[in-house]
């Protein structure tokens, strides 16, 4: 960047091409990069084919960060990528990429595509661009340059060829990481009217990698916000879920309300960001699911969105039971209507309702501490996730943490010391009939008791 400014003020022309940078300019050895890979770029450079690992992968290795996956990029088409290797598959339909198998293991190669054309063709299929500029389709092949140029953010638009061990830099995007500036490559307003998904990115990248975004690119998201709901629904839920599962939610959900970018996917973050009990609580869940990523651990949607949505389940319950409605009924009520007004703006899969209810609905039994209903409670399926959603309750001030003290205990004692943590029956407990939905399981009936 400061190269091509000096020669701006000088007045000298810029050469054209990337700006191509050594081993001891970035700082990525060849052997960071998974033998997969390594083997897919020199089979593909041995048919002829010029061939890179590509974006996330070198950022992240840029940054000192493992990465995650490691895609590679080419100027073979999908065809020939596919006779190059024996075992490889061609997937999508309008724009087909190749999945190449090394053993376990997968690459996924893309061929170059090319960049967004200013004015439409209205001859060309390929691209279809609405009247507010949102991109419906893009599928043309191009050079590494268009390739370059159609990427998002400069930090994801690098090539790395693990041959020569060389960084090729189309939009200073290694000064950028540097800077740790998040910036678009392009007019910003142009590039999120294609695609308003990319305002969701910037939050996210922005979270996740500690950076700042720079501040032509913010410019235009406050004013574009409005145009997330023409996403499908299941995309933005997609992308919501790669941020609150990213080990940066915390700080992803504080980035995504800054910008305005919550309402109509996360409305319910104004009324838990400026409520100090539900900001505790989300707080609480928020910082559990970043740590148990960042260690390794599985994270659920599920129970994130649980977690989301406890508060507005307990308030329509309550609405419930002023009705007239007794407990338990209006506790299922409160579940069914608080999971479809939400899917109406973020469409999860409904495979995740059954998890989530049970849950909530779990919450009630882990007041009931005893007789046998301890016991039947450990050998709940979903005990484990029920338990951890208790334990956030009780850090963020909405359960008792004697309650989740007790139940820590209870579970990895030996029988006789949990005979000895038993609480005495209430008067007439043992003789008191639960009253069961239709069709619902034994244990799913309980007796509601939560504030």
């Amino acid at each position: 960047m400061i190269r091509r400014l000096i020669d701006k003020v000088l007045g000298r022309k810029t050469a054209p091409g990337p700006r191509i940078l050594p081993l001891e300019d970035h700082g990525i050895r060849r052997e960071q990069v998974p033998s997969c890979a390594l083997r897919t770029t020199r089979a593909l450079r041995e048919a002829g084919y010029t061939a890179f690992v590509v974006g996330g992968a070198v950022r992240d290795l840029l940054l000192g960060r493992e990465p995650k996956d490691f895609d590679v990029a080419t100027d073979a088409r999908p065809e020939e990528v596919k006779r190059v290797f024996r075992r490889a598959r061609l997937i999508g339909r309008r724009f087909q990429i190749v999945h190449v198998y090394c053993g376990a293991d997968l690459i996924e190669v893309t061929t170059f595509r090319a960049a967004t054309p200013q004015v439409e063709d209205e001859e060309d299929e390929s691209r279809v661009t609405a009247e507010d500029g949102m991109l419906l389709r893009d599928n043309v092949f191009g050079s590494q340059e268009e390739d370059a140029a159609r990427r998002d953010f400069t930090i994801n638009a690098l090539y790395y060829d693990p041959e020569r061990q060389e960084v090729w830099d189309w939009h200073d995007g290694v000064e950028d990481a540097r800077r740790k500036v998040l910036r678009m490559i392009g007019d910003p307003a142009r590039r999120f009217r294609e695609d308003p998904v990319r305002m969701l990115r910037a939050a996210r990248f922005a979270a996740r990698l500690d950076f700042h975004i720079d501040p032509a690119t913010r410019a235009p998201i406050a004013e574009l916000a409005p145009m997330l709901e023409r996403i499908p629904a299941s995309r933005l839920f997609d992308e919501m879920m790669k941020l609150l599962l990213s080990g940066h939610a915390e700080r992803g959900v504080r980035q995504l309300r800054a910008e305005g970018l919550h309402h109509g996917i996360l409305p319910m973050l104004d009324a838990i960001l400026d409520d100090a009990e539900r900001q505790a609580f989300l707080h609480a869940a928020l910082h559990d699911t970043d740590e148990r990523v960042r260690h390794g651990h599985s994270a659920s949607p599920a129970f994130m969105l649980a977690c989301l949505l406890w508060f507005d389940m307990r308030a329509e319950w309550r609405r419930n039971k002023e009705t007239g409605q007794s407990a338990q009924p209006a506790l299922y009520d409160a579940m069914d209507a608080v999971l479809e007004r939400q899917r109406d703006a973020l469409a999860f899969p409904r495979r995740f309702d059954g998890t989530i209810k049970e849950i909530w609905a779990l919450q009630a039994r882990f007041e009931q501490r005893s007789g046998a209903r301890p016991y039947r409670l450990l050998d709940h399926p979903r005990f484990r996730a029920g338990y951890d959603f208790l334990l956030i309750r009780a850090r963020g001030g909405d359960a008792a943490p004697e309650l989740a003290d007790w139940w820590t205990r209870f579970q990895d004692a030996d029988k006789d010391t949990q005979a000895g943590m038993l609480l005495p029956a209430t008067a007439g407990e043992g003789k008191r009939r639960r009253r069961r939905r239709p069709g619902a399981k034994k244990d799913d009936a309980v007796e509601v008791k939560l504030a």
